[in-house]
């Protein structure tokens, strides 16, 4: 079983993912492309370069990150200061990182053992056990590495601390089974229900991931869903209802609580940094009229029956 993971963030006492007060651990490699994606280094799961070119003290000043760079012509710069990055020379040796004394270069992702994590997670054992919270797996896509995975979630199991999924479920029958006997509870997406739609706006299709999500609804309780509500994309009426009848009849409403999390322009630094352009950038709606209508559609959901809230921070 391989015991290390390639993680590109470890965040401490977070209330958002799972119940009570919990240690997150966001590892790299999605399946998905969302064109509303906040964590756009999650996406490669190999280790990358992000440039900060504000950071930057100036490559008259200092230019360290040329003279460790083993490849040429491959660091540019405007008006003296970092710019961008040939990605397709970079070797991604990190040297650059290393070199750099201004933190202007950064390295996205890191390989960690199971080891190193727990000695993260033991820590804040206290803090688990009064507030009944634990450890949760995020993404990218946790099932990228299923292996890793599997091998934290037994050691916290071992330790007495709960443990929590976040996956698209977008993965075969045999990743999810190596990571399912060790975990407590289930977070899952629903984006939207059209599958042609779902390819266009996260590039893949949605129905291996409906598929997942029936099977699980039919022997676990601890099963947590999210709708990340877009608008102009996935917040038109057809879209709730079909989500509605999904959640009611394919899944017979076996879901603890239904999330809607309301859609923020986010991460739009980490592309630049990745030398991406930001998808959602021509996006253009009334914030205030936006989140009227995000209510509505838990009024919505509700209604039919189905326990819904908005945000993360309640019902859960």
């Amino acid at each position: 079983m391989n015991k290390s993971g390639v993680v590109f963030n470890v965040q401490r006492f977070t209330i958002h993912d799972g119940p009570g007060l919990r240690t997150e651990i966001f590892l790299k490699g999605c399946p998905l492309k969302c064109k509303w994606c906040s964590n756009p280094e999650s996406q490669r799961k190999s280790p990358e370069p992000g440039l900060y070119s504000k950071r930057c003290i100036g490559k008259k000043q200092c230019g360290e990150c040329l003279d460790v760079c083993p490849e040429k012509d491959i660091l540019h710069f405007t008006r003296n200061r970092l710019s961008g990055l040939d990605r397709e020379k970079c070797t991604g040796c990190m040297s650059c990182v290393e070199g750099c004394p201004s933190d202007a270069i950064k390295v996205w992702g890191k390989e960690m053992s199971v080891s190193e994590c727990m000695d993260i997670i033991i820590r804040d054992r206290g803090y688990y056990e009064e507030s009944r919270g634990g450890v949760t797996v995020s993404g990218g896509e946790p099932l990228m590495q299923a292996d890793f995975v599997a091998g934290l979630f037994k050691e916290c199991r071992e330790e007495g601390i709960n443990t929590c999924l976040e996956s698209t479920f977008f993965a075969g029958r045999t990743e999810i089974e190596k990571v399912l006997p060790y975990t407590d509870i289930l977070i899952s997406d629903i984006k939207m229900m059209d599958p042609v739609k779902h390819k266009t706006f996260t590039g893949v299709d949605n129905r291996l991931i409906l598929e997942n999500l029936k099977i699980l609804s039919e022997s676990r309780d601890d099963l947590i869903l999210r709708i990340p509500v877009i608008p102009h994309i996935n917040d038109d009426m057809e879209n709730i209802s079909q989500t509605a009848d999904f959640i009611l009849e394919e899944l017979q409403n076996h879901v603890k609580v239904l999330q809607l999390l309301s859609y923020m322009r986010l991460g739009i630094e980490k592309y630049e940094s990745l030398g991406r352009e930001y998808p959602m950038k021509d996006l253009r709606f009334n914030r205030p009229a936006f989140q009227k209508r995000v209510e509505k559609i838990r009024d919505y959901f509700e209604e039919r029956g189905i326990n819904c809230t908005v945000g993360t921070g309640a019902k859960n």
